[in-house]
């Protein structure tokens, strides 16, 4: 290869929107997609070819819709294969947030949502289903956010975390990869890696990470997704010791490469390679940056198309430049595309799990029941009057989360024709009673009016991360606010808030309806946890349905109504307010006794979720309650009784809490297994964990994960607050002076 074509083979500079112009007829490739393919021999990857929302501007009526997706990716395919001396195929990128984000893709619940499943296998089923769309239509390789822990809640991209805690973000990731692989779709994993610590939950921000809190808190779920098989991981904007990780050489090839043996690509995020100009001076010394340190693909940057002057400058040895094509074409030949050119039509036309019933079954099993009194729900067939109200009830748009195509008129259900459909005979009446955002309360007094008419009051609040054409953007695509939240977002990428609170619009709204003495039932569409009124008003029970996607409105009715159980559990805790953060479990153990104006616990732990059924768990029992670090396997049982009237899948959690003996100070309690047992009314069942090295590492003094002799309590329960404890003594091995490092889990 030339070093020009070299170069080639390692961007993925152009927008994939910009390689096709729609036609009367179709579609047809643009100049400037020719020029490119012309400037390096070829191309090495497109980014978004079937991207479709408010940054691309690409819609209904400019882009690429599900029946013509495989044809355009053949065009492109062709084209790049026919033009080019070596004829090597072109690696098609596409996001896939929660869905392929095209036109007509079936739009999954947000990565929060997932979270709150606590149900990898379901999860894996939805993954592969929204992959095998976009391996239909002709794509490769699939963009995930699956990386990046919820630790501060005011951060914009909150929606996409799988939650604050990393074990549960681990089997996630991995059912992420594992079912994308099922339907022939390499995953690249975002972002490697802290990007979740940003401080005061800015995006893009500094990060104050330690090497021990990134290795604790930050990598469980990459490392578990590297031995998934991901193809990738996307390098973050943040910095880590001083370092963008897009140029941390010990993050890229120490660790990542060298330590866990990744052999994958690394792609930098959106123009990161471009921020590196400030460190450099010089936009080819920072290609050079990037590249030495194991960034193997670009993104849109100027940076990486100058990599042949870095060469030639000596400022990155050319070997460098080869070990990274190298990889690109590994991926191209795993996926199979110098096999053949274009999507042929047997695999354009497979048929597999049904997607929109799939994100139907997801949004159902995230609901999650935060509080409730007395007997109101499931709802009473018997109620003749409802009252829907407030400004999430009736918006598709405010159900579906930021990185969102367009949905054609008619896609979806609302909360408000949900319980429409599921209410019989009874009337319902609707009043959105305030805006998404601000303070006008003019709507709230027919709010109550209606309200006081009624035998209860389903109240729908929270947040969106709707785009909108008079959204203003960065150049790597996230919102820019200067003055309050754009065009009604209250979350995604660039919505950070510093207030957690709902807007003052809804909190004097839910005050107001709940004043009325009516029976008052509050959902919660949002993509962050917010900070609730405490006590929550006079509402009877609080639910959080997260971002369910666009037929939420149909899963949050079954819960409403009893047709589907709550079944969520809390992936992240919910603060009493955003001045008590951080508020996450697994903080570590200093004792501290709390502030002296309000309480330092969260109003609802990691882990929580009521049920309509009373539940009651026994102590864990332990097969052996003394082992070796060498030899730790035993079993750990707990026997968990429904003692209601209604069937409840309940989710039992196992946590590791450090006693003494660690080399480190220890974190109050470290979620390290979970089962979902499904019991009848009255009946029990017995949750096995099998507890092993795995379950009782942690990373030693060198960083490296050890059984560490000491004292240790296996705890249980339905959430991190409410566990019983069974204590472990872990000796030292026979004839060794030194902790036990685990193998491979």
């Amino acid at each position: 290869m030339t070093l020009t074509e070299k170069v080639g083979q390692v961007n993925q500079r152009m927008y994939g929107w910009h390689a096709y112009e729609r036609t009367e007829g179709g579609h047809r490739l643009t100049e400037a997609f020719e020029a490119e393919v012309a400037a390096f021999g070829g191309m090495g990857a497109l980014y978004g070819l079937q991207r479709a929302d408010a940054w691309s501007g690409v819609g209904f009526g400019t882009g690429i819709e599900a029946a013509d997706g495989a044809h355009v990716c053949d065009t492109v395919q062709r084209y790049v294969v026919e033009h080019s001396r070596l004829g090597i195929p072109v690696l098609l990128v596409e996001e896939m947030p929660h869905g392929h984000q095209a036109l007509d893709g079936t739009v999954l619940p947000v990565n929060l949502a997932v979270g709150a499943s606590w149900d990898p296998e379901l999860y894996a089923e939805a993954t592969e289903a929204a992959a095998a769309e976009l391996r239909a239509r002709g794509g490769h390789v699939a963009l995930v956010s699956a990386l990046d822990m919820l630790r501060d809640p005011r951060w914009g991209r909150a929606e996409e975390c799988f939650g604050e805690d990393p074990y549960l973000a681990a089997r996630l990731t991995e059912a992420l990869v594992e079912g994308a692989d099922r339907a022939g779709v390499a995953v690249v994993l975002k972002h490697f890696a802290g990007q979740g610590a940003t401080a005061g939950g800015r995006n893009s921000a500094a990060t104050e990470l330690g090497a021990r809190e990134l290795h604790e808190i930050h990598l469980m779920a990459a490392q578990a997704g590297v031995r998934a098989g991901a193809a990738g991981v996307m390098a973050a904007y943040n910095e880590f010791d001083g370092l963008p990780c897009v140029a941390n050489r010990p993050l890229l090839s120490g660790l990542l490469r060298e330590r866990w043996g990744f052999e994958g690509i690394v792609m930098a995020d959106g123009d990161a390679v471009d921020r590196l100009v400030r460190l450099t001076g010089d936009p080819v010394a920072a290609g050079a940056l990037a590249l030495d340190a194991g960034c193997d693909l670009s993104l849109w940057d100027a940076c990486f198309p100058r990599l042949g002057e870095a060469v030639e400058r000596g400022l990155v040895d050319e070997r460098t430049l080869d070990t990274a094509v190298a990889r690109v074409l590994t991926l191209k030949f795993r996926l199979g595309l110098f096999d053949r050119t274009g999507t042929p039509a047997a695999e354009s036309s497979r048929r597999g799990p049904d997607p929109v019933e799939l994100s139907e079954r997801l949004a159902r099993a995230s609901i999650t029941l935060l509080a409730h009194e007395g007997d109101v729900l499931p709802l009473s067939p018997a109620a003749s009057r409802i009252a829907v109200l407030g400004p999430n009830a009736d918006s598709v748009a405010q159900q579906i989360g930021d990185y969102t195509a367009p949905q054609r008129p008619g896609t979806g259900v609302t909360v408000l024709a949900g319980i429409r459909a599921a209410a019989g005979a009874a009337e319902v009446v609707y009043a959105p009673g305030c805006d998404l955002v601000g303070g006008d309360v003019s709507g709230v007094p027919e709010a109550v009016r209606l309200a006081a008419s009624c035998d209860v009051a389903v109240l729908v609040l929270g947040g969106s991360s709707a785009r909108s054409g008079d959204t203003v953007f960065d150049s790597n695509g996230a919102a820019i606010v200067t003055a309050g939240p754009p065009s009604g977002m209250t979350c995604g990428e660039g919505v950070d808030l510093a207030d957690l609170s709902l807007p003052e619009g809804q909190s004097a709204l839910w005050r107001a309806v709940a004043a009325t003495g009516v029976p008052t039932v509050v959902v919660l569409v949002q993509g962050r946890p917010h900070a609730l009124p405490t006590p929550p008003g006079a509402a009877t029970a609080v639910l959080s349905a997260w971002y369910p996607g666009p037929w939420g409105g149909r899963a949050v009715a079954d819960v409403l109504f009893g047709r589907a159980q709550p079944r969520g559990r809390l992936p992240v805790s919910v603060p009493r307010s955003a001045a008590q953060l951080p508020v996450f479990y697994n903080a570590k153990d200093h004792g501290y006794r709390g502030y002296v104006d309000q309480p330092a616990t969260a109003a609802y732990p990691f882990g929580h979720g009521l049920s309509y059924t009373t539940v009651v768990h026994g102590p864990p029992r332990l097969s052996r309650d003394r082992v070796t670090a060498d030899d730790p396997a035993l079993t750990c049982r707990v026997t968990v009784r429904n003692t209601g009237r209604h069937p409840v899948r309940e989710t039992v959690q196992l946590y590791v809490r450090r006693v003494s003996g660690s080399t480190s100070w220890p974190r109050i309690r470290e979620l390290r297994g979970f089962a979902a047992l499904d019991l009848p009314p009255g009946a029990s069942a017995e949750a096995v964990f099998r507890v092993d090295a795995g379950t009782l590492a942690s990373p030693g003094r060198d960083l490296e994960p050890v059984v560490e002799p000491g004292e240790v309590l296996l705890e249980t329960g339905p959430s991190a607050d409410r566990t019983q404890g069974s204590a472990l003594r872990i000796d030292q091995p026979a004839g060794n002076s030194g902790p036990a490092t685990p193998g491979r889990k």
